[in-house]
């Protein structure tokens, strides 16, 4: 543990809340202009690695390095080169035999050293003044202005090229993509959203262009391994097609906060105190030049701002809609829960019917039959009028044919001679309708008196009650004692 905290820092030692008392400066893993602070040393032979690639590592130096590298390559080169002329010429006794004018040396008018450089130059820049120039009569002369073309050719292929790539890399296209300087954390549609917002300054488009978001956080493993800059996905819609961006207006990228995101327990209180940091990375085709472009920052946490949104900049004009990107930073309060996600669905679980306080000396069954009742008595209220009396008549009924079963049995009696009197005299077509229509009222209450004694004994009833109804059922007529057993199977 001591090594983590000498490489990375005091602030990433602590997994979960930070400790209480003044923080030092946050140190970044991203700056605000998406540089990454990472050096990398103790490489050992894995140094050579950089010289393999020498393009590659050409390109990557800082331009004042660039610069010096390509003075000193051309100086050197056009020194050595003046040196071998020199040296040919020396050699062969040419500066020796300069008045001569029999004698044919190697290169003509090659006295000194800076006459050889002279020539070197404008044998390289292809200048030709036509003063100094070789002779055919200097084998090695030619052999030597072969490989001065040829190496020449690869130089300034190599530098020139290597300066061209560096001009061209898109690394300043991302000068023109704008970030906001912070966060914020409020509700969009109902939820949680972290936000931020992205703008583009000029007026060429970024083609196909992309936003991710990574979570820098420390923490520890179950296994107890220290994780001291863990990284996280954070979802601004990858799944829906949102993260694909259409970059002509400012536009806020929005991250939900749900069981499935890293802030699922993140509140205003806990924020305060959490260390962490979103790494943001735009990436496009610059429309103009056709490379890729990538764009960084980031926010740490104290740079999210907890129930704030970001003010409007776009206004319809004549004709156009106008961005006014002094209010592109700008935020304004707005009305958030300070609590996490996590907490407001537990809040939310716990305010629900079933789960609501109840008397300690009810039990599980009377509750269970208590919502039944609420439910059943909810259904009634939808039906008709028609049939809601219907219902209450047939809820009277148990209680009327009780009243009726402790009165004595002589109407009981009556009862069932009615039913003897029906089937034995059928009614002829010719008599009078109301006679019938009270026939039939007679014969519907009979039948519903026998119903109601039926059900009678499958009610759970005192003892007394019982043996009066078996009394009574013994002075029932024979066809209703039929039926009410039949009734009872």
């Amino acid at each position: 543990m001591s090594a983590v905290r000498r490489k990375f820092g005091d602030e990433y030692q602590v997994v979960g809340p930070a400790r209480s008392g003044a923080r030092r400066e946050r140190q970044r893993f991203v700056d605000k202009n998406g540089r990454c602070n990472v050096q990398h040393g103790n490489l050992g032979g894995e140094s050579s690695r950089y010289l393999s690639d020498l393009f590659t590592t050409l390109v990557d130096l800082k331009w004042r390095w660039n610069l010096l590298i390509f003075l000193l390559t051309y100086t050197v080169a056009w020194l050595v080169m003046a040196s071998m002329w020199w040296g040919i010429a020396y050699l062969r006794g040419d500066l020796h035999q300069v008045h001569d004018d029999t004698y044919s040396p190697c290169v003509a008018n090659v006295y000194n050293f800076p006459s050889a450089f002279l020539f070197f130059i404008e044998t390289e820049a292809t200048i030709g003044y036509g003063h100094r120039y070789i002779t055919e009569r200097c084998p090695e002369g030619i052999v030597l202005f072969l490989f001065q073309s040829l190496l020449g050719s690869i130089v300034d292929a190599f530098l020139i090229g290597c300066m061209f790539i560096k001009m061209s890399q898109p690394k300043k296209r991302a000068e023109t993509l704008m970030f906001s300087r912070a966060a914020v954390i409020s509700q969009r549609d109902g939820k949680l959203c972290l936000m931020f917002r992205v703008g583009n300054l000029r007026n060429s488009h970024m083609v196909s262009a992309q936003i991710r978001c990574k979570l820098i956080k420390s923490r520890q493993t179950p296994e107890g391994e220290f994780l001291p800059l863990d990284q996280c996905e954070l979802d601004v819609g990858f799944g829906t097609g949102a993260d694909q961006l259409f970059l002509v207006s400012p536009l806020t990228i929005c991250h939900e906060i749900n069981s499935k995101s890293p802030f699922f327990c993140l509140s205003q209180r806990s924020l305060r105190s959490e260390q962490f940091e979103i790494v943001v990375i735009l990436e496009g085709i610059v429309e103009t030049t056709g490379m890729t472009c990538q764009a960084r920052t980031s926010y740490t946490e104290d740079e999210v701002l907890w129930g704030h949104r970001f003010l409007p900049v776009m206004s319809l004009e004549d004709g156009f809609f106008r961005v006014d990107y002094s209010q592109f930073h700008a935020t304004f309060e707005v009305p958030t829960p300070p609590y996490s996600v996590k907490e407001q669905e537990e809040n939310l679980s716990l305010s629900s019917p079933l789960n609501s306080p109840v008397d300690n000396n009810k039990t599980r069954r009377e509750q269970v039959s208590s919502l039944d009742c609420i439910d059943i008595a909810g259904e009634k209220n939808k039906l008709p009028f028609k049939l809601q009396k219907i219902s209450l008549r047939k809820e009277d009924l148990p209680r009327r044919a009780l009243r009726m079963s402790s009165s004595n049995t002589e109407k009981t009696c009556s009862t069932g001679d009615l039913l003897k009197i029906q089937e034995v005299s059928p009614i002829s077509d010719g008599e009078d309708s109301d006679d019938r229509i009270q026939l039939k009222a007679l014969k519907k209450n009979a039948e519903a008196l026998t119903q109601c004694t039926g059900d009678l004994e499958l009610q759970k009833n005192p003892p007394s009650m019982c043996a009066l109804e078996m009394k009574l059922e013994d002075n029932f007529p024979a066809k209703l004692q039929k039926m009410s057993s039949d009734r009872l199977s």
